[in-house]
């Protein structure tokens, strides 16, 4: 990754905003909020807001533990962002 200066993470790709949208459209359906989220999640606020706005990438054990939290099936959240990046 040479575009990346040292020490800090690369701009999201379109798969990992989707993925993020997915999360948030997941949070309005619970009606649960990024505070909420964090608590579940066992994460920090900053850590949880960070990636819902796009500045970092959720990781795979991020969605594992927020679907879970949510009570989401993992894989058919990874597929809607899958569909939605395909279709842009």
């Amino acid at each position: 990754m040479a575009d990346v200066p040292r020490g800090s993470e690369p701009k999201p790709g379109k798969f990992a905003v989707a993925i993020s949208d997915e999360v948030r459209l997941a949070m309005t359906r619970h009606r649960v909020s990024g505070s909420q989220l964090a608590v579940l999640a066992g994460k920090s606020q900053s850590y949880i807001s960070k990636r819902l706005r796009n500045e970092s990438s959720f990781t795979a054990n991020d969605l594992e533990v927020i679907c879970l939290a949510l009570d989401e099936d993992l894989l058919a959240l990874v597929i809607r962002a899958a569909r939605t990046v395909r279709g842009s």
